[in-house]
């Protein structure tokens, strides 16, 4: 019991619900008796190209079942991706084609194993299994749960009752998603909070369909860097994992002290001890949150970009913060116009030094824009053609900006 009590600590880590604790200690003793793994399953829909921070939180628990010697399967859903996950959903999701399903889904493969090894990872698509499905199969699985059952899901109810649109599709989401289970015989499936009912789902199917039914454990959804919402792009309170070293290190030097342990909770590879140790030192001032904050920077960069970026990152920001200095490597733009000048607005804009114009806006008028070491305050202000400009957006983002007039 011992070992596997060790194993239990580490699964519930971090976690938001374990359904239930029970059946995962028989699934565990089974396991270590046996010396068979648990089959470990969590699924992603392709919706986006790129991951960050808070899709990650899913992949360090998988890494955690993987350490312990389980399988785990990395469900792409490529097939329930077209269709369009209506978890939180006001209205019908406009679902993915299936290029753009494909395609975002190579670039979670090539992501993911920057966490996970990938000798011991099997990546599986469940348009091997669903869309083979019948027509028989399909009527027959929609024969498994009640209308009454689905409308007890929190976004279907709301619409609902707002006579809004709900499509047979979405009812069919949470039931493809379950038979996903069924057909990997799971004995653990991860998710989000946000994902519940779907996770319930899979384990009512499994019953149904002579299985037994798999644990449940929901993982938070992790804080963006302002610490109120959650990590989103369309916030921009997010930290992709794709984003430059510099980059990465710098908004996670952002992040709130006390947000920093729940980050560590959630995406160190620290153990348990080592935590729990760090907790104390932080709570007995042996250890200073910068010190701590500094080391976990690191450890994100140096998972995504390996250690001698994280220690050049980690340099690169005392420079800048610590001296007031200016970054060794600045990238380079060179924006081409029709005119003799263009204004801060739509040069930040045009080179994506900001994602919108609004975004532009709100950081002259809070006093985050420098233009060659001058803050600059007038969202009129203009830059002339045929010069070099360095500009300095936020605290982290630098950029050497040529102007040129094309001469039409």
């Amino acid at each position: 019991m011992t070992d596997i009590q060790a194993q239990l600590s580490i699964i519930k880590r971090g976690i938001a619900e374990l359904i239930s604790e029970e059946e995962l200690l028989e699934k565990l003793q089974k396991s270590t008796s046996t010396g068979k793994p648990l089959r470990i399953k969590a699924g992603f829909d392709p919706t986006a190209p790129d991951l960050h921070l808070g899709h990650t939180v899913l992949i360090q628990k998988l890494k955690q079942f993987q350490d312990l010697g389980h399988e785990l399967f990395f469900l792409i859903g490529d097939f329930t991706g077209m269709i369009g996950d209506p978890t939180g959903r006001s209205e019908a999701r406009k679902p993915l084609t299936r290029e753009e399903a494909l395609k975002n889904a190579e670039t979670y493969k090539q992501q993911i194993f920057k966490i996970l090894n990938p000798e011991k990872t099997q990546i599986v698509f469940n348009s091997e299994w669903l869309s083979s499905m019948s027509v028989i199969d399909v009527v027959r699985l929609g024969s498994m749960q009640t209308v009454a059952r689905m409308l007890e899901r929190e976004d279907f109810k709301k619409r609902f009752n707002n006579h809004q649109d709900i499509t047979i599709l979405e009812f069919y989401y949470p039931l493809f998603q379950a038979y996903d289970s069924v057909y990997l015989k799971a004995d653990v499936e991860l998710g989000g909070t946000d994902q519940l009912f779907n996770l319930l789902m899979g384990r009512t199917l499994q019953k149904k369909m002579g299985q037994e039914p798999q644990v449940v454990i929901t993982m938070p959804l992790l804080e963006g860097t302002d610490g109120v919402q959650k990590m989103s792009k369309s916030l921009g309170n997010y930290i992709g994992i794709t984003e430059p070293s510099g980059e990465i290190f710098g908004k996670m030097m952002s992040i709130s002290d006390e947000l920093m342990i729940r980050y560590y909770e959630l995406l160190s590879s620290l153990s348990n001890a080592e935590l729990e140790e760090l907790r104390n030192g932080l709570k007995n001032g042996t250890v200073h949150p910068k010190e701590a904050k500094t080391n976990l920077a690191k450890e994100i960069v140096a998972r995504f970009h390996g250690g001698d970026a994280a220690i050049k990152a980690a340099s690169e920001f005392d420079k800048v913060f610590k001296s007031k200095g200016i970054p060794e490597n600045i990238e380079e733009k060179t924006l081409m116009i029709h005119t003799k000048d263009i204004g801060v607005v739509d040069l930040l804009k045009n080179t994506s030094l900001t994602p919108s114009t609004s975004e532009a806006r709100r950081l002259i008028s809070q006093g985050g824009v420098s233009i060659d070491g001058e803050k600059v305050s007038d969202i009129n202000y203009k830059l002339s053609a045929n010069r070099n400009y360095l500009l300095q957006v936020g605290k982290r983002k630098f950029a050497r900006v040529s102007i040129k007039n094309s001469g039409l």
